[in-house]
């Protein structure tokens, strides 16, 4: 077994199925790299433009999800709609616009052998990263057979 498919293993039934396959990967959600130690799974997400408070972290069981949603702003009264005409009218208009801010969900399937209890993330220079501690996993026992 090499690396790769000992990482499909670990992390779920083949990379597509992990990450939600190529074209979301590609066009939606952030780009991750993930490794392993001895003592730790750690996984890096580019997240530029966001910032802590952006993002949200769960673990549930064996799935880890990483999701962060655009905030949509409501308007609330006709007032304000009239606000807003007038505001428009007199607003910049975009010449280009290629930066998206877009809601993403990511969830992987982690290891029987992570520590749940002691995870923790750190965000910096938009890269956020999650380290999944190991815990030693019990070791098959042999059961002595009795004679009757």
């Amino acid at each position: 077994m090499n690396e790769l498919s000992l990482f499909d293993s670990i992390f779920g039934n083949g990379m597509d199925n992990v990450f939600g396959g190529y074209a979301t990967r590609a066009s939606v959600a952030p780009r991750v790299d993930v490794k392993e130690s001895e003592k730790a799974y750690n996984l890096d997400m580019e997240l530029p433009g966001r910032t802590e408070n952006d993002v949200n972290i769960e673990l549930d069981r064996n799935t880890l999800t990483i999701s962060s949603k655009e905030e949509e702003s409501v308007e609330k009264s006709s007032e304000d709609k009239k606000e807003k005409k007038e505001e428009k009218k007199n607003a910049e208009r975009w010449l280009i616009r290629e930066r998206r801010y877009s809601s993403f969900s990511r969830s992987f399937q982690i290891p029987e052998d992570v520590d749940s209890e002691n995870v923790h993330a750190s965000f910096k220079n938009g890269i956020l990263s999650v380290t999944l501690p190991r815990k030693a996993l019990a070791a098959p026992k042999r059961i002595a057979i009795e004679c009757a």
